[in-house]
C-alpha cells in the first residue's frame, strides 16, 4: 500500500549552513514521511508515545528547521509550513506534534523580549529541543504565583500535542496577584512535574498529547516569555502569533486530505473493488467513482488555494514587523480563518468519502484507512471551526476585529 522506504537522511548539525534551503528540506521532509508512511498503520493502532517518531525527526534535522537566525536551521515559515503539510499525508499525529513544536518553539521571538528570545532559540537549537503543551485558554489555569522562593506555577492540564517527549513546555499560566495570562516555559525534568498519557483518545494517537501536573515548580526570570492578554494593549507585530500558529492547522488538514487521497488513488489503481454485489462497482472507470474523485480533489485544491493566500497575508504582516496596522492584523487573522474552514472541511469530507469508495473493505483494520477519519475528527474538535465562521461573517458584514485565539 505504502511505497518503500527513502534511505534515511544524514543528521543535520544545529550548526552546520544548509546550501539550498527550502529544496534541502522539502527533500529532507519528504524522504522522513516515506519513512514514516512504511509503518504508519502499525504505529497509529500501537498508539506509543512518539518517542521513536521524534527521534526519526531529530536525526533528520527537522527538529532545528525553524526558527530561522542563529543556530536555527536557516529555513522559514513557508518552508515550515511546507514540511508539516508533506509529513501530514504520510502521518497526521506527526505532523501536528511537528507543527506545534514550531509554533512553541518560536514562540519566544512574538511574546519575549529580544534578549530573553535569542537565548531560547539558540538553546532549543543547540539542544535539539522538542517542544510540547500550549497556549490556548483552558479552565481551570495554571497559576502563577510569588512566594519568598520566587516565582512558582501550580496546577494541572491537559494538552493534546507533544507533552510526552517534549523536552521542554510552552504554557499559559495566570498570574495569582493581576489574572494576567503569561507565556511560561519549563522543563519537564524539573521537580515537582508529572506528566501523564492522555490514554483514550480515537484519534491522533501518536500526537504525544497528556496532562501536566505542577506543584510548586520554580519558574526563573528567563522562563516568563510574556502577556497572552488579548485586550488593547497587545500589538498587532505580537497579535500576529495567532494566524501564524493556526496556520499549522489548515497546513496539517490539508496533509491529510492529500494523503488520504493519494492512498485510497492507489488502492483503486491497484485494481481492488468493493466487497459489493454490483461487480462494477468502485472500479476505476466507474462514473460514480470518477465523480467523487473529482469533488474531492476540487475541495482539497480549492482549500490549498485559500491557503495559499493565507500564507501571503502571513508572510507580508511578518515582514511589515512593527509597522503592522490592527487593520492589516484583522486582514490575515480572517483570511486564516477562512483557510481554517475550508481546510477542515476538505479534510473531514476526504476522509469520509473516501472510505465509501473502498467499500466494506475500508474496515479492515490492516488497511488503515479509518486513522484519516479519526485523526481529522479529532484535530477539528480540538479546533472548531464554527467560531471561525462567526468571526468571518463578522469582520465581512461589520466590519469586527476577529479575536486573538491561539492554536489548541
Amino acid at each position: 500500500m505504502c511505497p518503500a522506504a527513502a534511505a534515511p537522511t544524514r543528521p543535520v548539525s544545529p550548526a552546520e549552513p544548509v546550501a539550498d534551503g527550502r529544496a534541502h528540506w522539502l527533500r529532507v521532509a519528504r524522504e522522513t514521511a516515506d519513512d514514516l508512511a512504511t509503518d504508519t498503520v502499525d504505529r497509529e493502532q500501537a498508539g506509543k508515545a512518539p518517542v521513536d517518531e521524534v527521534s526519526r525527526l531529530r536525526e533528520s534535522g527537522l527538529l532545528t528547521l525553524t526558527p530561522a537566525g542563529p543556530g536555527g536551521g536557516g529555513a522559514d515559515w513557508d518552508t515550515a509550513y511546507a514540511v508539516v503539510r508533506e509529513i501530514s499525508a504520510a502521518d497526521g499525529a506527526i505532523g501536528q506534534l511537528l507543527g506545534s513544536h514550531y509554533f512553541l518553539s518560536w514562540s519566544a521571538r512574538f511574546f519575549g523580549d529580544p534578549e530573553t528570545a535569542r537565548r531560547t532559540v539558540e538553546r532549543s537549537a543547540a539542544g535539539q529541543w522538542c517542544w510540547g503543551g500550549g497556549f490556548a485558554p483552558q479552565d481551570p489555569p495554571l497559576t502563577l504565583s510569588r512566594t519568598s522562593r520566587g516565582l512558582v506555577l501550580g496546577g494541572r492540564q491537559s494538552y493534546p500535542t507533544g507533552v510526552l517527549v517534549a523536552d521542554r513546555l510552552a504554557v499559559r499560566a495566570v498570574r495569582e496577584d493581576t489574572g494576567e495570562p503569561l507565556a511560561v516555559t519549563v522543563d519537564p525534568a524539573r521537580r515537582g512535574v508529572v506528566v501523564d498519557a492522555a490514554g483514550d483518545t480515537f484519534g491522533q494517537r501518536l500526537a504525544g498529547g497528556g496532562s501536566v501536573e505542577l506543584d510548586a515548580v520554580p519558574v526563573g526570570a528567563d522562563d516568563v516569555l510574556g502577556s497572552l492578554s488579548g485586550d488593547e494593549d497587545l500589538v498587532p507585530r505580537t497579535a500576529l502569533a495567532a494566524p501564524v500558529g493556526r496556520l499549522f492547522s489548515v497546513q496539517l488538514l490539508l496533509g491529510m486530505a492529500e494523503g488520504v487521497l493519494a492512498e485510497v488513488r492507489e488502492y483503486s489503481r491497484a485494481g481492488h473493488r468493493p466487497w459489493q454485489p454490483v461487480p462494477s462497482a468502485g472500479a476505476p472507470d466507474d462514473p460514480q467513482v470518477l465523480t467523487a474523485y473529482g469533488e474531492l480533489t476540487v475541495l482539497a485544491r480549492s482549500a490549498s488555494a485559500l491557503c495559499d493566500q493565507a500564507l501571503d497575508a502571513v508572510r507580508r504582516g511578518l515582514e511589515r514587523g512593527e509597522e503592522l496596522t490592527y487593520d492589516e492584523y484583522a486582514d490575515v487573522s480572517a483570511l486564516v480563518s477562512m483557510a481554517e474552514t475550508a481546510a477542515a472541511r476538505a479534510a473531514q469530507e476526504s476522509a469520509t468519502r473516501a472510505l465509501d469508495i473502498v467499500g466494506p473493505r475500508s474496515a479492515s483494520a490492516r488497511l488503515g484507512f479509518d486513522r484519516f477519519w479519526r485523526n481529522a475528527r479529532t484535530h477539528t474538535l480540538y479546533e472548531p471551526v464554527a467560531h471561525r465562521l462567526r468571526d468571518v461573517g463578522d469582520y465581512f458584514l461589520n466590519g469586527a476585529h476577529p479575536p486573538f485565539v491561539l492554536p489548541a
